[in-house]
């Protein structure tokens, strides 16, 4: 893997660009997310993909592979934030001008499918790259959490490591399934992407790290089944300690006790001698974090995920 690129923060006047590398958005959300982030300060370009709201994916392969070569050679573009998830991300990883991108350093955000975006980018580019909010799926629709915007604005924006991890006040709360300490960069993102790039160049590099993962919508056995699978791999047992999100919308009240996804977890990675630590807000969640992957973090049972180093470049003393 690179040295770690770090990219400049975002400051109010600077553009975002807006792309779909993977599914097509909503498009009265988007007009909505446009509206927000213009509220914050922001100018705001849109990407052919970003158009596109009929298909599989948000236009062929070819359109959404330009729009991020285009965004990311852009100078003008400070900031390249998704759309949405979906599907279709991993379709583009072949095609990608990974040389052009390092050159280009700057702010990419996304979650869910964007994962395999993700962990390229960080491998092959060594860019920090920010799990996080979508300008559709987030910014674009009511009731927006205000907890996520904020996060995610003091993510984009900081040139200092964020420290402890602020807890919603709503939902879960985050519990050492394997109490612990350790240390080493974050990765991951979504579980059912991560396994389905295992076998392939663009699988994910979990040794000495801090694998994080999120789910959404999956029934407690087809957990079980991913979770075996990055088992299997080796990719559980190489990591330094484990985030996991909070599993929206894995359980049903038909579950029986014993196969739920409580019963999952402790059961796939609660004898890994490891640290794992339980329902952290990021990923699929009303309220979440922005999770600035590649960079150094902690894990105690006294304060939790600690981001230990700063994700962003130092803006020069005359400004950015």
């Amino acid at each position: 893997m690179k040295s770690l690129i770090k990219p400049k923060p975002l400051r109010p006047g600077d553009t975002i660009g807006l792309l779909a590398p993977a599914s097509p958005g909503n498009a009265e959300e988007l007009e909505q997310g446009v509206r927000w982030l213009q509220s914050q300060g922001f100018a705001v370009r849109l990407g052919k993909s970003a158009a596109y709201t009929e298909g599989i994916c948000a236009g062929d392969d070819v359109v959404r592979v330009a729009d991020l070569h285009a965004f990311f050679a852009d100078p003008s573009i400070a900031g390249i934030l998704c759309v949405r998830g979906g599907y279709g991300s991993m379709r583009l990883l072949p095609q990608l001008d990974y040389e052009l991108i390092s050159r280009h350093s700057k702010v990419f955000m996304g979650y869910s499918d964007i994962t395999a975006l993700h962990t390229v980018l960080q491998q092959r580019c060594g860019l920090v790259t920010f799990h996080g909010p979508m300008a559709a799926s987030d910014f674009g629709r009511e009731p927006r959490s205000p907890f996520t915007c904020k996060h995610a604005l003091q993510a984009l924006s900081s040139t200092r490591p964020l420290g402890q991890l602020p807890e919603p006040t709503a939902g879960a709360a985050p519990f050492f399934l394997v109490p612990g300490e350790a240390s080493g960069p974050l990765c991951g993102g979504n579980l059912s992407l991560i396994a389905a790039t295992l076998g392939t160049p663009y699988e994910l590099d979990t040794a000495g790290r801090i694998l994080c993962l999120e789910e959404v919508g999956e029934a407690p056995y087809r957990l079980d089944r991913l979770l075996t699978q990055l088992h299997l791999a080796g990719k559980l047992q190489a990591a330094a300690a484990i985030v996991m999100g909070v599993c929206s919308n894995c359980d049903s009240e038909d579950d029986p006790p014993g196969q739920r996804t409580a019963d999952v977890l402790r059961e796939r990675l609660g004898s890994l001698s490891k640290p794992v630590l339980c329902d952290v807000s990021f990923g699929h969640t009303p309220d979440k974090l922005t999770l600035p992957l590649g960079v150094q973090a902690t894990m105690s049972p006294q304060a939790g995920l600690v981001l230990t180093e700063a994700a962003l470049e130092e803006a020069p003393a005359n400004g950015y």
